[in-house]
């Protein structure tokens, strides 16, 4: 059944997460002659409530710090069984049960509760990431992890070494693997991979590469993503700023062995499209982005197989972006369009199954978009083409490259591998296609870039609980859905990047600590120089 398993790892990714699970609830149809063009058993799971109702739920274990659930309930409507701590003691004798004040539940949840139309989320009405959450979780995908608070000012959740000890801990006291994910995985008939979406930038780093160590020992072959969330530098001191960096920079060490895909994500720090307003200290905003870009890469590997040409596995773009092996960081990019009203039929599926003219049209103007040079390969199950896109929003940390003030010297960008995915019922304008992004080999042989082209008309739905972050051409908040494209790509910034993330860290780190991440990310880096030759003069400066 292709089956994807998430680990949420830290408020972060607790945010990103609800953005996800939020899109994929509303692909769900409920008429008779509806059907949703996604395969619902790949990320959700079947169950019996208490009351013997049929139930159906994310494939998804929670972790977050004391506080951080805001007023997510561990038991909820579908589970609400008699959980008085007094009745279910042991203890014989009088108990006496203190109880925190609770945390009131925002409009929102109070107008989903009740059934009625939701009340308009803001950036003050978001507390929590539960505050906009629109699914039922299983008691077994809650984790609290009581040892920290959330936004503690006397011992902040924010070094490695607090998520490694953490870790250690608690998997010594319960074994986390089989107290918490072995009976999803169990559940999976056939499990295509596993996602871990976590902070690479304060502790919880330290808690995830813990958490893939284990999973790589138990689970050998499976794919692995890691999707790393990071947050905004602006306005941190030079202090904070250096640890999030550092913590970094041991994700990437540490993740590199363990992930058959790594995606970082950070807001850029350079103007953002007219098409894109948001709030950049809002995580709910932030957090949103990212989501739109990940729930709209990652579509092939939920859409239904009979769609053979356009649906696809976490393993296999894994391996198809891995061109040499030692690829496992990928860049991601984005850009949006508005969609034709026309299109959208209003009930949920986005018109997705449209009709053979419709695609014919649309392919039509990809062709226009991308040129009538592009080469498609008809052996390949995704169509591989020799152009390359460069999208508006580049997600992948390109800050990174400018945090090494002495290096000045920029190569051109190469890519080894490109996914580029694209939802939405209308065309695409204006995708910047670079034909002379070849790479040439220490011999001098040209070889050209694999893009490996997706595309589903099921545009990205705009939900009530979707901040109003995208604009159309006249200002105005797009409604109802927004049509993407997506970049995920292996490409030479990587080097530049790490480079750069090394010589700005690298004297922060432990002594006992330094020599081998050093090493580790200089190795990540010098395996996106493959391809072509380092004193070729096609690295000089563009400028």
């Amino acid at each position: 059944m292709r089956e994807i398993i998430t680990l949420q790892l830290g408020q972060q990714s607790n945010y990103l997460a609800t953005h996800f699970w939020n899109a994929q609830e509303s692909y769900f149809t409920y008429g008779a002659n509806e059907e949703s063009p996604i395969d619902h058993d790949v990320h959700f799971r079947p169950g019996i409530g208490s009351d013997g109702s049929e139930t159906y739920m994310p494939r998804t274990v929670i972790y977050d710090l004391k506080g951080g659930f805001g007023t997510l309930r561990k038991i909820n409507a579908l589970y609400d069984i008699d959980n008085d701590a007094a009745s279910n003691s042991l203890w014989s004798g009088k108990t006496i049960v203190q109880r925190q004040q609770p945390i009131e539940a925002s409009s929102y949840q109070q107008s989903l509760e009740a059934g009625q139309a939701p009340a308009e989320l803001t950036t003050n009405t978001v507390r929590y990431w539960s505050d906009f959450n629109r699914v039922f979780f299983h008691p077994r995908s809650i984790i609290q992890l009581s040892e920290y608070e959330l936004n503690s000012t006397v011992m902040p959740f924010e070094k490695w070494h607090m998520g490694e000890e953490l870790f250690a801990t608690l998997d010594k006291e319960h074994d986390l693997l089989d107290r918490d994910l072995r009976s999803f995985v169990e559940e999976a008939d056939q499990m295509q991979g596993l996602q871990v979406m976590t902070g690479i930038d304060d502790a919880w780093a330290g808690f995830a590469a813990k958490y893939m160590e284990r999973l790589r020992d138990e689970y050998g072959k499976t794919p692995i993503w890691v999707l790393g969330a990071q947050e905004p530098h602006r306005g941190l001191s030079r202090e904070k700023r250096l640890l999030k960096l550092a913590n970094k920079a041991r994700a990437l060490a540490e993740f590199n062995s363990q992930a058959s895909l790594i995606i970082p994500l950070a807001l850029p720090e350079t103007p953002l499209p007219l098409s894109v307003r948001l709030d950049p200290t809002s995580t709910w905003h932030i957090t949103a982005l990212f989501a739109a870009a990940l729930e709209s890469t990652t579509l092939c590997t939920r859409l239904k197989t009979s769609d053979r040409v356009y649906s696809s596995s976490l393993g296999n773009i894994a391996d198809l972006l891995n061109v040499f092996g030692k690829q496992t960081i990928a860049n991601l990019e984005m850009s949006i369009f508005e969609p034709q009203k026309s299109q959208h039929n209003g009930n949920g599926t986005n018109d997705v199954n449209g009709s053979a003219d419709a695609v014919h049209r649309r392919d039509e103007r990809m062709r226009n978009v991308y040129g009538a040079g592009i080469d498609h390969d008809a052996d390949s199950e995704s169509g591989s083409q020799k152009g390359v896109a460069t999208l508006d929003i580049d997600l992948s940390s390109p800050q990174d490259l400018n945090l090494n003030q002495d290096y000045r010297r920029r190569r051109r960008r190469r890519v080894f591998s490109q996914i580029l995915a694209d939802r939405g019922p209308e065309s695409l304008e204006l995708v910047d296609r670079d034909d002379e992004l070849e790479m040439r080999n220490m011999y001098g042989i040209r070889r050209r870039p694999k893009v490996h082209n997706y595309r589903s008309l099921v545009a990205f739905p705009i939900i009530d609980s979707y901040p109003k972050i995208f604009r159309d051409s006249n200002g105005r908040p797009m409604k109802d859905c927004v049509s993407i494209q997506t970049a995920l790509s292996t490409d030479s910034t990587v080097t530049d990047k790490v480079k750069a993330l090394r010589s700005a860290v690298i004297r922060s780190i432990g002594l006992e600590d330094r020599e081998t991440i050093g090493n580790e990310l200089a190795e990540i880096a010098d395996s996106y120089k493959e391809g072509w030759s380092s004193d070729s003069d096609d690295d000089d400066d563009d400028e």
